[in-house]
């Protein structure tokens, strides 16, 4: 399952009221997205442990020429962040499951960085991403210092709608750092069979980036087809033919594969109980039923 958390939240783990994710299973990947991006206004300076962390300092996800409210990549490289690492540090080593558990930075980089970001100065998508690379190279490696639990992994958030964005934020430096892949797919705007949906970033991972990428495996945190363009159910029942066609040729392996039911232009399930019953009989049948996937995959750097 994949869980949207902001480093400006108090309760990143388990989360506000969500203690019901300390009684998962110890089968249950929790896929837990970390943003530097704030949901809602602006928040102003808060002291974590004594320290005070300021106000953000970026504009994001500038779709609508204005954007969201994000910590800025210079605040992450000076330090001065810190703070709220240090908080998502001690609620990691709280959670049960550790090695159940992997943090994604950002939902999607390449969303974020689309239309430029705003960072006292404008960036563009390029520099945009540069920038996110080298903050999550020193977020991931500030975790690891100060002593996360074994089993903790890592990956970097990506639409994956973009080919050069994808191969920007995937550089050969990285591949050591962080231990899964991680894009979303969604089939709107053209209709497309599940195979060219799931697999076309799948691709890239193979024909552009260093060989070190290829042996990870992958979380799709998000997919999904819109019910404008025909039969949910009809397209879910490809799926699992999909994931079989993708990983013929091998690794990397599909770990995990999340429907994302939100928005209706995106993937909302319409009539949802026709779409459950399909997602049910998908993940119920090779080689998406659990007894059919590879293990969990361990640290290894």
């Amino acid at each position: 399952m994949t869980q949207y958390r902001s480093l400006a939240d108090p309760y990143l783990l388990p989360g506000w009221k969500a203690e019901w994710l300390t009684q998962l299973s110890g089968d249950v990947l929790l896929n837990v997205v970390v943003e530097l991006k704030h949901y809602g206004t602006r928040p102003g300076p808060q002291s974590v442990g004594g320290r005070t962390v300021l106000a953000p300092t970026m504009m994001i996800q500038r779709r609508n020429g204005v954007g969201v409210p994000a910590y800025g990549y210079g605040q992450v490289l000076a330090g001065h962040i810190d703070p709220l690492l240090d908080r998502l540090r001690v609620q990691l080593t709280a959670m049960p499951h550790p090695e159940m558990i992997n943090v994604q930075f950002a939902s999607e980089f390449d969303t974020d960085h689309e239309f430029g970001v705003i960072e006292h100065c404008p960036l563009n998508w390029p520099e945009a991403d540069a920038r996110a690379v080298a903050s999550v190279r020193y977020m991931a490696g500030y975790l690891l210092d100060g002593g996360i639990p074994a089993g903790v992994t890592f990956s970097i958030g990506c639409g994956g709608f973009d080919r050069p964005s994808f191969r920007r934020l995937h550089p050969a430096s990285l591949a050591g750092v962080l231990d899964r892949m991680q894009f979303n797919a969604y089939n709107h705007g053209t209709a497309r069979t599940p195979y060219d949906v799931l697999n076309r970033t799948k691709a890239w991972i193979t024909d552009d980036l260093d060989p070190r990428w290829h042996r990870k495996p992958i979380i799709i945190a998000e997919y999904g087809t819109a019910a404008s363009l025909g039969s949910q159910a009809a397209w879910l029942a490809g799926v699992p033919g999909a994931i079989d066609r993708m990983e013929s040729d091998g690794r990397p392996f599909v770990e995990a594969l999340v429907y994302f039911d939100s928005n209706p232009e995106w993937a909302t399930l319409n009539p949802r109980p026709e779409g459950l019953q399909a997602l049910h009989r998908a993940y119920s049948t090779t080689p998406l039923a659990p007894a059919s996937r590879p293990a969990l995959c361990a640290r290894a750097r």
